[in-house]
């Protein structure tokens, strides 16, 4: 049946059950905070040159206030908002582990639900698949 032919309340809920029948199952956005803009897109750079990504926004200038160390403290920093496979969590972990300036860099991450199809297949097809990746010393 042609979308064409709906009205727009038709329409809506048609292209609604298209999204909720295509869940993208096993994709994450990652939650992640950089010390400096700098420090940010040298990681974000990796991630994806390194395919555990298929792409990081990067918002600049966000205020984050925390406890460490016993102490409230308060930052400017930046937020990476990571859209990877929920499979590469433990990967980009390690290497935020690696890049990071922090001693506990954050990454959580949430699923990805309803969304537009051609952009979910583009995000699994633009990350690694775990099950094929090899180590080189």
């Amino acid at each position: 049946m042609d979308g064409a032919h709906f009205s727009c309340n038709e329409q809506s809920a048609y292209s609604f059950r298209l999204m909720t029948e295509n869940i993208g199952a096993g994709l994450v956005v990652a939650f992640s905070t950089a010390g400096s803009p700098q420090e940010a897109r040298r990681i974000a750079g990796a991630l994806v040159a390194e395919q555990l990504a298929a792409c990081v926004n990067i918002i600049d200038n966000i205020h984050s206030i925390f406890r460490w160390q016993g102490k409230i403290q308060s930052s400017s920093e930046s937020l990476l908002l990571i859209k990877t496979r929920a499979n590469l969590i433990p990967a980009i972990e390690l290497r935020l582990r690696e890049l990071h300036s922090y001693d506990i860099p954050e990454l959580v991450a949430i699923p990805i639900g309803p969304g537009s199809q051609p952009y979910l297949d583009w995000l699994f097809a633009s990350t690694q698949d775990t099950t094929a990746r090899t180590k080189f010393v």
